[in-house]
């Protein structure tokens, strides 16, 4: 290192009081060795858990390979984000009430994906004002990035037995980020593993889809169901589903990790459109440009609204039997989608038992 080179110590320092100084609660470093990582990934989608996520196997193996996919990539700096949105309605009461529709609290406000792109790049850009040009790229979900496996080695947390990432200071509760950078930057000491023998999240999957400790079979996931399918939904896990309409949480509401979580500051996680608590029949009502207009800046408007109807029908099937919930499913018998219809002739079946 001549006279003109960046203290990579101090730097590193300087990262992580930037980073939390934009709103991220941890920061994390980590070298790019994702070997073990590579083997389970690969066991993973061997026996089919991904689905009908077929981008999961795009990219050949740059996914586990960083400096494969930004050449040149020595470093990655993880950031965390929480989003717990204390202000909502309790979630254990919406899972309670059958004619509300539950939300996955990550949901209920605005799109974090460039609510943290655009945080981390004025990350990116305070270390270049401080060393001067240097190689970089930000990801929030957005590439084929190991996300959960570099949170670990970078001392964010340990992938938990629900394949979520738990901080033992701070829960589960929050998004990831990164920074791939050529930096040789000091890194952290990867996170301990903390589960120990429970598995209460296993017990309560209403899918059990966390088929054993770490390992989870996505086809059976409701938040797989009601995000990522784009087709009919599996008819053996439409009861189980129960009010959920998108996303579910129910392995991270047991954890005991949660109890020390803390709520988000950011209020652009809290909720918006009363989505906290919406009434089902509410929410089946909205036509297609009303969907998209109140979901505007949301990830839910990612599923679109054929999926959205039909994961709302599919709760409806699971309310108790009145004539508004007969009713408003009778009003969408006839509709123009072919996958709505489906779900919504199902729905009615239950009602009819």
């Amino acid at each position: 290192m001549n006279n003109s080179d960046p203290d990579f110590i101090d730097l590193a320092k300087q990262i992580k009081a930037w980073s939390q100084s934009l709103g991220f609660q941890q920061t994390g470093i980590s070298d790019v060795e994702l070997e073990q990582h590579e083997q389970f990934l690969q066991q993973w989608l061997s026996d089919g858990f991904h689905g009908n996520m077929d981008y999961m196997f795009k990219h050949g193996s740059k996914r586990s390979h960083p400096e494969e996919l930004i050449e040149g990539t020595q470093r990655i700096i993880s950031v965390r984000m929480d989003y717990w949105p204390e202000q909502a309605k309790d979630a254990g009461s919406v899972l309670n009430d059958p004619i509300s529709a539950y939300i996955s609290r990550y949901a209920l406000g605005r799109d974090y994906h460039k609510l943290m792109r655009s945080r981390l790049q004025k990350l990116a850009d305070k270390i270049e004002q401080h060393i001067g040009s240097f190689g970089y790229r930000v990801f929030v979900d957005s590439a084929p990035v190991l996300e959960k496996a570099i949170a670990e080695k970078s001392g964010i947390g340990w992938i938990g037995k629900h394949t979520n990432v738990i901080n033992e200071k701070a829960g589960s509760w929050f998004f990831l980020g990164e920074i791939y950078t050529d930096l040789p930057l000091p890194v952290d000491s990867p996170a301990n593993n903390h589960c120990g023998s429970c598995q209460s999240c296993i017990d309560i999957c209403p899918t059990q889809a966390i088929i054993a400790p770490y390992k989870l079979d996505a086809r059976r996931c409701i938040s797989y169901l009601t995000i990522e399918l784009r087709e009919s939904i599996p008819v053996e896990f439409r009861k189980p589903m129960g009010n959920r309409i998108y996303g579910c949480d129910d392995c991270q509401m047991v954890c005991p990790w949660n109890k020390f979580s803390s709520p988000t500051q950011e209020s652009d996680f809290l909720p918006r459109q009363h989505l906290d608590a919406s009434a089902l029949i509410e929410l089946f009502d909205w036509d297609e440009p009303g969907f998209l207009t109140r979901t505007e800046g949301s990830a839910i408007r990612r599923i679109g609204f054929e999926c959205w109807m039909r994961n709302i029908a599919v709760a409806l099937g699971n309310c108790e039997t009145t004539t508004t919930v007969v009713d408003a499913l009778m009003a969408k018998k006839e509709h123009d989608s072919k996958l709505i219809r489906e779900h919504v002739l199902w729905a009615l079946e239950q009602h009819q038992q």
